[in-house]
């Protein structure tokens, strides 16, 4: 089986398998998403669901985060990691995003990875879940784990995974083919232990002997 037939193949069985597709992270509107997705890096969705659950009672707008004192935002996502910086770069985004973009999340990937801490992973995020938008694929480490066991890419660089990807993967799954494979390494497909015995994917994975 070729890759491309093989990719069509796992997302039939995996729609299947988690019919209902979301981001596991809690949002409101662009701006937030923007904001969760930054926090994630090196960040479970689970935690920073907690940290954003008080964060978005106390900045709702734009105008909040451009009005926030840099170390009293600092110490309200301190319980993520890297938080400094992260505080850093939500503030400064906040700022571009009122100076460059009108005060409005930009919708294109150009414009989006101009802002500070934000790359084509975060980028891909927020195209496709605030927007519908299809520029790429978001590479997070389930994606990049379950890739590589599944045999549809050899490389260990998200930027090199992407394409891959991309090139077997018709565009209109893009954007959930991400939210499949995050699905799939969550409940089964784990880094320490594969389930193989609870895997649709298992006749059809090179590494379920491994």
């Amino acid at each position: 089986m070729n890759r491309k037939a093989g990719m069509s193949l796992i997302i039939s069985r995996l729609r299947k398998e988690y019919p209902v597709l979301r981001s596991a992270l809690n949002f409101r509107n662009p701006f937030e998403l923007l904001v969760a997705t930054m926090l994630s890096a090196q960040t479970t969705d689970a935690h920073v669901n907690k940290v954003t659950e008080s964060l978005f009672r106390k900045y709702r707008k734009l105008d909040d985060y451009l009005k926030a004192l840099p170390a009293e935002f600092a110490r309200d996502i301190s319980s993520v990691n890297f938080f400094n910086n992260k505080a850093k770069n939500i503030l400064a985004t906040a700022r571009m995003v009122r100076d460059n973009f009108g005060g409005r999340v930009p919708r294109t990937m150009e414009e989006l990875v101009s802002l500070p801490g934000v790359a084509r992973k975060t980028a891909n995020i927020i195209l496709y879940n605030a927007f519908g938008i299809t520029e790429g694929i978001a590479i997070d480490t389930h994606v990049k784990r379950l890739a590589n066991r599944l045999g549809l890419t050899a490389y260990e660089d998200p930027v090199k995974i992407e394409k891959d990807l991309m090139a077997i993967t018709p565009r209109k799954e893009w954007g959930d083919l991400t939210h499949l494979l995050i699905a799939h390494g969550r409940a089964v497909c784990q880094a320490r232990k594969p389930m193989h015995d609870r895997c649709v994917l298992a006749n059809v994975c090179p590494s379920r002997d491994i």
